[in-house]
C-alpha cells in the first residue's frame, strides 16, 4: 500500500499535470482536485476525500497556492468549513454525493439557518417547524442572523419536526434549497453600511426527505457537530502574529506607520494584545493537535471566546492609534477572511472596529461559551433553567 504522504504527493503531480491553473475553468480545477481525493484528504473514498490523516490537507494547500491554483471565494466559507463535515459525518451516501462535490467546486453556495428571533444563543428553543407530509417536509418559521443567505443556494436549517419531545430531542436538520418557493430572504443593514446579514422567512416550504441530513429527531446531535466546526473556525481567524498576518499585525502596522501616540502606556497596551494573540496562536496549534489524534478538548470554544474578545482589543487599540485619522471612510472589499478578523487593507481599521463587534455574538455569544467551559470543563454548577432548580443561594459551596 502506498503511504499517505506518497499518496498526497502523486495525486498532487496528477492534478497539476492533467488540469494547468492558468488556463483551466476555476470549477472544472477544483472538481478534478475533488474527484482525486485533495479537497478535504481526511474524508473518506469518493467523497473528495482519501482517509488520510487531516494535516496532509496543508500540503495540499502548499503546493496549490504555490502553483496559483483558483481558492473559493467568501460567500463559500460556510460550505467549505461547516456543512462539508457535518453532511460526511451524518448524510447517507447518496445525499453526499449530491451535496459535496458542487459545494467545493463552488457551484453551490451554502449559509447557517439557526438561530431565530426567540431562539439565540438558547438553539434549542428554536420554534421554526416542520410536519411531514409524505416524503416531504412542510416547513414554517423564521430564521435571522444568516450571514450571506442572500448569496447562498443551500442552508443548513433545522426545524422543530417533534413538539412533543423534549426540546433538545424534537428537532431535525435538513439541506435547504434556499431557491425554493416560500423561502424569502431579506437583508438587515449593519453599522458598518453593509448587509452582510439577513433575516429568513419561511412559508409552507417543501423540502424533499431525501434532502434530510441525520435521523429524524437527531437534529441537535447533527448541529453539534457543525457548532463545533463553527466554533473552531472562529476561533482560529486571529492568524499567527509571528508570521505577520492576523488582526495584530495592522496594530503593528499603525503603530509604526500612522499612530499618533506612542507613549509608553499605549506601548504596554500593544505588548499586551499581542501576547494574547500569540498565546490564541498557540492554543489554536494545540486544538488541532488534539484534533488530529481524535482527542478533541475544550480548546475550541476557548479559542473562540478569546478571539472574540481579543480581536474586539485589537481593533480598539487601532482606533485609539488613528485618532481622529479613524473616523476617515475608505473603499473597502468584504470578504469573510477580514471579517474573521484577518488583516484587512491599510484604512480598514476603523470599519473592523465596528464589524468586531459581531465577534462576541456570531458563533455562540461570549457568555454562552463562558457557560460552556464553566458547566462542561470546569464542572461548575449550572445555572438554574426552571422554578425547580435550585436558586445559586441554595447550590452548595465547596
Amino acid at each position: 500500500m502506498t503511504d499517505p504522504e506518497t499518496l498526497v504527493s502523486e495525486r498532487l503531480d496528477q492534478l497539476l499535470a492533467e488540469r494547468d491553473p492558468a488556463t483551466t475553468d476555476p470549477i472544472e480545477f477544483r472538481g478534478h482536485q475533488y474527484d482525486l481525493g485533495l479537497a478535504w484528504v481526511h474524508f473518506p473514498l469518493g467523497s473528495g476525500g482519501l482517509e488520510v490523516a487531516p494535516n496532509f490537507q496543508r500540503e495540499v494547500d502548499r503546493r496549490l497556492r504555490a502553483a496559483r491554483a483558483p481558492s473559493p471565494t467568501a460567500k463559500h466559507f460556510f460550505g467549505l468549513t461547516m456543512a462539508g463535515p457535518t453532511v460526511v459525518t451524518h448524510a447517507d451516501e447518496a445525499l453526499r454525493t449530491r451535496l459535496l462535490r458542487p459545494m467545493f467546486t463552488g457551484e453551490e453556495a451554502w449559509c447557517q439557518l439557526f438561530s431565530e428571533p426567540g431562539a439565540g444563543s438558547d438553539l434549542a428553543g428554536l420554534a421554526a417547524k416542520a410536519v411531514r407530509d409524505g416524503d416531504e417536509w412542510v416547513i414554517t418559521g423564521q430564521k435571522v442572523w444568516n450571514t450571506l443567505a442572500h448569496l447562498a443556494d443551500r442552508g443548513m436549517l433545522i426545524a422543530r419536526t417533534d413538539p412533543e419531545a423534549p426540546k433538545h430531542k424534537g428537532m431535525t436538520y435538513f439541506a435547504l434549497d434556499m431557491h425554493a418557493p416560500g423561502v424569502e430572504v431579506r437583508p438587515l443593514r449593519q453599522m458598518t453600511g453593509e448587509a452582510e446579514f439577513n433575516e429568513v422567512y419561511l412559508t409552507e416550504v417543501r423540502v424533499p426527505d431525501t434532502d434530510r441530513i441525520g435521523e429524524v429527531g437527531e437534529g441537535w446531535r447533527v448541529a453539534m457537530t457543525t457548532l463545533m466546526n463553527e466554533r473552531t473556525t472562529i476561533g482560529g481567524g486571529s492568524g499567527p502574529p509571528a508570521k505577520g498576518s492576523g488582526a495584530i499585525s495592522e496594530a503593528v502596522r499603525i503603530w509604526h506607520e500612522e499612530a499618533k501616540d506612542r507613549t509608553d502606556v499605549v506601548k504596554d497596551r500593544l505588548v499586551k494584545v499581542w501576547i494574547e494573540a500569540e498565546v490564541l496562536r498557540l492554543t489554536n496549534i494545540r486544538a488541532g493537535q488534539a484534533r488530529r489524534v481524535g482527542n478533541p478538548g475544550p480548546e475550541g470554544s476557548i479559542a473562540k471566546l478569546m478571539f472574540a474578545e481579543v480581536n474586539k482589543r485589537i481593533y480598539n487599540l487601532c482606533v485609539d492609534l488613528l485618532g481622529a485619522d479613524a473616523l476617515v471612510d475608505y473603499d473597502y472589499t468584504n470578504r469573510r477572511s477580514e471579517q474573521l478578523g484577518l488583516v484587512g487593507p491599510p484604512g480598514s481599521s476603523r470599519k473592523m472596529f465596528l464589524r468586531s463587534r459581531a465577534n462576541s455574538i456570531e458563533g455562540g455569544t461570549s457568555e454562552i461559551q463562558r457557560n460552556i467551559l464553566g458547566e462542561r470543563v470546569l464542572g461548575l454548577p449550572g445555572e438554574p433553567r426552571n422554578d425547580r432548580d435550585q436558586p445559586w443561594s441554595q447550590v452548595p459551596r465547596s
